[in-house]
């Protein structure tokens, strides 16, 4: 059985340095699940989704009336611990707190609440992993890693991963630096700093080998010196790695040791292999969402499965979607996808399957709500990292059995869309989607191949030619030459000539509806 993680050693994994415990009940707290909850979710709370519930955006008066009105529930209809962000914590919620049996956090005003809540969700999922004993020699976690680097090397240790988000990272002292301190709590260094680093090619040379890099002080930004070095994978049969992160030490109150180069690759070593696992081995949580979408094959008992990721087996179900646009990569925006999913619709759920990040929205029976969401998450997505995304929508689905048939739906959709319209639904997208898999079922058939066009393309291969280009434009137009012969640039007589030439090359008649549809598909086909 899972009694979850104690309060206090939640507050050590995160620091004192951004979380503050200002509350703390007399009985001992453990926290089995988190979630964040927002200024609707306070005003219709019934009964907790989590132990843990982080308090996004709620003026500090509407949480001192919930804590109050928590007080006259009963144990199991409470929290076990609330965190949100204040200045200075008034003794009226100190108050409210303590008659509710609830502990209280202060949170820093500039932490994010999406690093936050990974951070947590990372020492929630570690503690369960616990549960099975590990096989000998295993590893530790990268936390463990974090503390046992900075212990060899007498610094301060943050692990991150290949887009500078921290992963992981050890205790802090007074000598801590703003870079350090800004990492940690999900924002951005000094830009003057990254700028520096980038001339000097430091993320460049971490990228290329395994080479330990030093990077001096700058007494003029207040960045104490580092070490830092690329988390590389195993090289593959053709020699090359892959890096997924880095691991730094900042100097605090005494030199870093001589020795810190050989501690550091080694590290390396052993955080590459923790982060493959990570990886490789999704959460127990992501497994259940990822069984109850149809991604892990055979049966699955719904109303189990609700149960214990805390949402109803009954209802209306939402399923979104998100693919990036492009060649860019979206599985680093899972994290941020979930927080404004759970800001949205606080029992919603999400995983990475792939390349795609699915959300879903149990109890949703709004489409056009689901809709505006994406639309407006997609532009804050794009604004804050300059990746563009597009989605699919599935809407209204019946129930939470019907999931898996969702995702299927949403998936059918990203398959045959490219983004030109952002956020989209398969009755929107019909034509494209049915007509994609129409071109894909028949290129997959060799005896549905029509040789013809294969021979218009060998035609033009051999005489420099033009011909497959003008049948695509006179296809395009539906046959009228005026208007193909304007977009080839070229006089509409030419553009006759080439068409008369076509069907000569073909042995068809462009002027039948039948062959015209055959042959716009098969050029479809060669297309592909």
């Amino acid at each position: 059985m899972n009694e979850g993680v104690a309060l206090s050693a939640i507050h050590a994994a995160l620091h004192g340095a951004f979380v503050e415990l200002v509350v703390v009940p007399a009985f001992p707290v453990r926290i089995r699940s988190v979630t964040l909850i927002d200024s609707d979710d306070l005003a219709a709370y019934a009964a907790p989704d989590a132990d843990l519930c982080l308090v996004v955006g709620v003026p500090e008066s509407e949480i001192v009336a919930w804590l109050e009105a928590l007080a006259l529930r009963s144990v199991e209809n409470r929290p076990r611990a609330v965190m949100a962000k204040w200045a200075d914590t008034s003794s009226a919620m100190q108050h409210a707190a303590r008659q509710s049996g609830i502990a209280l956090l202060s949170v820093h005003a500039q932490a994010r609440w999406e690093r936050l809540l990974s951070m947590i969700r990372s020492v929630l999922d570690h503690s369960k992993q616990q549960l099975d004993p590990e096989p000998a020699g295993e590893d530790t976690d990268l936390y463990g890693l974090a503390h046992t680097v900075a212990s060899l090397t007498k610094g301060m240790v943050s692990i991150e991963d290949e887009w500078s988000h921290v992963l992981a990272y050890s205790a802090s002292d007074d000598s801590a630096d703003e870079l350090r301190t800004l990492s940690i709590l999900g924002r951005e260094g000094p830009r003057e700093y990254l700028d520096r680093l980038r001339e000097w090619g430091v993320f460049d040379r971490i990228r290329r080998s395994d080479d330990v890099v030093e990077v001096p002080a700058d007494d003029d930004l207040g960045i104490r010196r580092r070490l830092v070095v690329g988390i590389r994978t195993i090289p593959d049969d053709t020699g090359a790695a892959t890096t997924v992160g880095s691991i730094w030490i900042q100097q605090g109150q005494q030199p870093i040791s001589p020795d810190a180069d050989r501690v550091l690759r080694g590290a390396a070593a052993v955080a590459a292999r923790l982060v493959k696992r990570i990886r490789d081995a999704p959460n127990n949580e992501a497994v259940q969402i990822q069984r109850l979408l149809g991604a892990r094959g055979g049966g699955v008992d719904v109303p189990s499965l609700a149960a214990s990721l805390s949402i109803s087996a009954s209802g209306p179900v939402a399923v979104v979607g998100f693919a990036a646009i492009g060649d860019r990569v979206i599985v680093g925006l899972s994290s941020s996808l979930r927080l404004h999913a759970s800001a949205f619709h606080r029992s919603s759920l999400a995983t990475t399957i792939g390349d795609r990040v699915y959300v879903l929205f149990p109890g949703s029976s709004s489409g056009n709500a689901v809709e505006s969401w994406t639309r407006e998450v997609i532009t804050r997505v794009e604004s804050g990292t300059g990746i563009a995304l597009r989605a699919a929508v599935a809407a209204s689905i019946r129930t939470l059995s019907d999931t898996a048939a969702a995702r299927f739906e949403v998936d059918r959709v990203l398959d045959r869309t490219t983004g030109e319209n952002r956020v989209t639904t398969l009755a929107e997208s019909r034509t494209s989607v049915l007509l994609g898999e129409i071109v894909e079922l028949v290129g997959n058939h060799e005896q549905l191949i029509d040789p013809r066009i294969a021979l218009l393309q060998r035609y033009d291969a051999k005489n420099d030619g033009v011909m497959t280009e003008s049948l695509e434009a006179y296809l395009a137009h539906f046959g009228d030459v005026r208007a193909a012969a304007a977009d080839l640039r070229v006089h509409p007589n030419t553009l006759r000539y080439r068409i008369k030439r076509v069907e000569d090359i073909l042995g068809t008649n462009l002027g039948d509806p039948d062959d015209r549809v055959l042959i716009e598909l098969q050029l479809r086909i060669a297309r592909r």
